[in-house]
């Protein structure tokens, strides 16, 4: 188990705390060096005291996603840094209240909605999937979101509506590259996001959520998996 993804380095978003953090943890497990992300270092020191049991290497980059210079600038230091990447989650992701008035989404909730979860995501896949094809190798996993019947979280679900469809025609330029896109489901889980009456505890993301990172390079392309019901997955 240790090993399977030895010498893969993986970048994943919004990994300061929370379910990015649970992923980089897991995939530090399978032995994989880890990118963390957040908006300061400071945010990240929790995750790499986490990290600091694993023999792996665990680097840094700083950025806010609301901002595509930013966001740019993130990838464009990683690939300066180390080249590329081999698995990439797009985990980061901002929701607007529950409590919000369904007529009144206002045009600021839903362009930094939008912004973070959908387009900050695209920037990411543009500026590293190229290099992956190059490569023949690469696992991109797309955080969306099981989320129905609420309108009062409209731009939220909208925007991860718009992540599965990115991520599904994505998929048929990848067939026969060695690159696989997929979305994950990480279920309704006790964060800061989710809240206290979720359904799991965070942990229960994994090991559900590192299987997509552990599938053959002619594997699912353009898949939905669930965290959830992969739960009790043997890696």
């Amino acid at each position: 188990m240790m090993d399977q993804l030895k010498g893969k380095l993986a970048f994943v978003t919004g990994s300061s705390r929370g379910i990015g953090q649970q992923i980089v943890i897991g995939l530090a497990e399978l032995g994989a060096d880890i990118i963390v992300h957040g908006g300061g270092r400071k945010h990240v020191k929790q995750t790499l005291r986490l990290l600091g049991k694993f023999s792996v290497k665990s680097f840094v980059v700083e950025g806010d996603l609301t901002d595509n210079d930013q966001v740019n600038g993130i990838s464009n230091n990683i690939i300066n840094t180390f080249g590329g990447i081999d698995i990439l989650y797009n985990n980061a992701a901002v929701m607007s209240s529950s409590q919000q008035d369904i007529w009144v989404h206002s045009p600021p909730v839903w362009s930094i909605t939008f912004q973070v979860n959908l387009f900050a995501m695209y920037y990411m896949c543009s500026a590293f999937i190229p290099g992956m094809i190059e490569r023949r190798y690469g696992r991109v996993i797309n955080l969306t979101s099981g989320i129905r019947d609420q309108p009062e979280l409209l731009p939220y679900s909208t925007s991860k509506a718009a992540v599965d469809k990115y991520t599904r025609d994505i998929a048929v330029k990848l067939e026969g590259t060695g690159v696989r896109i997929n979305y994950l489901d990480p279920g309704w889980l006790k964060t800061d996001m989710g809240g206290p009456d979720a359904w799991y505890p965070f942990d229960h993301v994994l090991p559900g959520a590192l299987i997509p990172a552990l599938i053959q390079d002619d594997g699912p392309n353009g898949e939905f998996f669930s965290a959830i019901e992969l739960r009790n997955t043997k890696l």
